[in-house]
């Protein structure tokens, strides 16, 4: 609560600033270029994701290395829990709750049927970064998932996906809560 009136004082002090500003120095001050949008940290728990863990470690880099406007990090005890990761028997998929919250499944059935791990990694915190399935067959798209087959081990988003993810996270945007399967 403390930080949130705390953010509310400082964004009501910044408004007067810039509206003070304006009125001393003319309107230069108020057209100046919008302060770049806050990096939003994510959470992620990967402790239940069995022999996954070290992909799902590594999609969450892949991403990391593309995307300006969200992070995601590993969960430590104190912090919030937004991306919660296991493994099991079945197919890969991911539960949206809202944008950056959701439950990833990291499902054995496609890498016994040879699907590289790390680009399902990367692609179920596709979904969670608000990106639906595309199925285009195309490999460098990540969102393509097993549609490009099990020959393709890309594992990074496309400058689309980057684009849109930003895009996403800058607005704040609302993402319908749901299932992505990305099933055979």
């Amino acid at each position: 609560m403390r930080k949130h009136l705390a953010r509310i004082a400082v964004a009501t002090l910044a408004a007067i600033t810039m509206t003070l500003s304006s009125q001393l120095f003319g309107s230069a001050a108020a057209t100046a270029a919008p302060a770049p949008a806050a990096v939003r940290v994510l959470y992620y728990d990967a402790s239940q994701a069995a022999e996954f863990i070290n992909v799902v470690h590594q999609g969450a880099a892949n991403w990391n290395a593309r995307v300006t406007n969200v992070r995601l990090e590993r969960w430590t005890s104190g912090r919030p829990l937004n991306i919660r990761v296991y493994a099991d028997n079945n197919w890969p998929r991911a539960y949206v709750n809202s944008l950056g919250n959701g439950t990833i499944y990291m499902g054995r059935q496609a890498t016994a049927e040879g699907h590289n791990p790390t680009r399902i990694a990367a692609h179920e915190l596709g979904h969670i970064l608000g990106l639906p399935d595309r199925r285009t067959g195309i490999c460098s798209e990540l969102m393509s998932g097993s549609s490009a087959g099990t020959s393709c081990t890309s594992a990074f988003p496309n400058s689309a996906e980057i684009t849109k993810v930003n895009s996403l996270f800058a607005s704040g945007a609302l993402v319908t809560a749901g299932w992505r399967h990305d099933g055979a």
